[in-house]
């Protein structure tokens, strides 16, 4: 089929954006951007932005894809279909009863996080608590998938076009913090634990210490052959962010990467998939450039993905500094303390800069479900837990986006405080790869 007609009397670099996002991305239609009106008389269909025509599909239009700057405002709220939407105009005489471009706006380039003070969490992140979706009781909700699924129904069935659905897509990715729990970790660090554990009075812990140590009995962390068994029963390819932390911290725990068992660990995981650097929590460009470096060295190939430890985020800083190190990809985008899609979608896009009103070539990719938010911050038993993901899976197949999952090896390892997990994980993946 032709490039979908998208009229608007004027453009700007938000609204380009949006379409591109929706129109090439999301749907695969491509689209013509058509600002003079005489262009229309003889196009059979259309859709209008901001202007009523009665041959079009019509969009009303707020002032937020206009403007050049970021300003606190109110924001209508209402609902299309069955879905919440955001910048409600409630004008009968459009075929949407919301501004659906300037929402796409609002949440893709987080613009609430640039336009309203708040107090930043123990990480000094933007809090979940926060935010619009969060306040609403939406966060679990891919809203922009909603609205993306609900305008091409209108567009097959109404108006007759042959657009394909999109297809949804699964990815899972591992965070490996700690790689291990007791081995490989020097003298100094195994005695620390050994003292730790006796001054609490832990006796079962001192014991499965010891016997790790000697090789008696597999590290509580090791899941390396369980995960790398289910991939190849599900045929799936993994993403893997290796924290190459220089030096152990309170927050940066894994062993050195320059010890050889870790080293043989990031050769197998990026044999096994595709690796991506886990920056310290807190190094600056220098530090992440050279654990960038360690983490191609040992495993032979070019990093070009990233997940922020911690999911500390600062917008625009993070980004910019993630394209000045040579970082195509980040897979950042959520929350830690609570389960929900931070930018209303699993799909991936491109950065916006607001502050420069700019595209970038730093692709975001969404994720939604951390195993560590379900079990330390919300507090879910395993069950609660996997039936918050199967219910965000759902609104993803239905709307043909993209699934991203976050786990951790220790999670999915003998770790008793985590009893049940791998059983659940595996159901979740089997179920979800058919």
């Amino acid at each position: 089929m032709k490039p979908i007609a998208v009229y608007s009397s004027q453009t700007s670099k938000r609204l380009q954006y949006v379409l591109d996002w929706l129109f090439n991305e999301r749907l695969g239609t491509g689209y013509t951007l058509i600002t003079d009106e005489a262009a229309l008389k003889d196009l059979p269909f259309f859709i209008a932005y901001g202007d009523f025509f009665p041959n079009a599909l019509s969009i009303p239009a707020v002032s937020l894809l206009w403007e050049n700057e970021v300003k606190p405002h109110t924001i209508p709220l209402g609902v299309c279909g069955e879905t919440p939407c955001l910048y409600d105009v409630n004008n009968p005489a459009f075929t949407l009863p919301f501004d659906m471009l300037a929402s796409i706006f609002f949440l893709l380039s987080r613009y609430e996080e640039y336009s309203t003070p708040y107090t930043p969490d123990k990480h000094g992140r933007y809090p979940a608590t926060e935010s619009l979706l969060y306040k609403n009781g939406w966060l679990r909700r891919p809203l922009l998938d909603e609205w993306v699924a609900y305008l091409l129904q209108l567009l097959q069935e109404k108006y007759k076009l042959a657009i394909e659905t999109p297809v949804f897509t699964f990815q899972p990715t591992y965070d490996i913090d700690i790689a291990y729990s007791y081995r490989y970790k020097g003298f100094q660090r195994a005695l620390g634990g050994f003292l730790k554990d006796l001054s609490a009075g832990k006796l079962q812990g001192l014991q499965d210490r010891a016997q790790v140590i000697l090789g008696n009995k597999q590290d509580p962390y090791d899941s390396y052959n369980f995960i790398s068994e289910l991939h190849k029963q599900n045929n799936i390819t993994p993403l893997y962010f290796i924290l190459a932390a220089l030096h152990p911290g309170p927050f940066d725990k894994n062993i050195s990467p320059a010890n050889p068992r870790m080293q043989e660990l990031i050769k197998r995981l990026a044999y096994e998939g595709t690796i991506g650097v886990h920056p310290s929590y807190n190094t600056d460009k220098t530090g992440m450039l050279y654990e960038k470096e360690i983490l191609e060295q040992a495993s032979g190939e070019q990093i070009t993905i990233s997940r922020q430890h911690y999911i500390r985020v600062f917008l625009p800083h993070t980004y910019r500094s993630l394209i000045d190190e040579g970082i195509h990809a980040d897979y950042s985008m959520g929350y830690g303390t609570q389960l929900g899609f931070r930018a209303g979608t699993g799909s991936s896009f491109l950065w916006y800069d607001l502050q420069n009103e700019a595209v970038t070539k730093l692709r975001v990719y969404p994720f939604c479900f951390m195993d560590t938010t379900a079990h330390y911050e919300e507090k879910l038993n395993t069950k609660e837990a996997f039936e918050a993901l199967r219910s965000m899976r759902d609104y993803l197949q239905k709307s043909g986006s993209m699934l991203i999952t976050i786990f951790h090896n220790f999670s999915l390892g003998q770790d008793p405080e985590w009893d049940g997990w791998t059983e659940a994980y595996e159901n979740f993946l089997s179920e979800t790869t058919l």
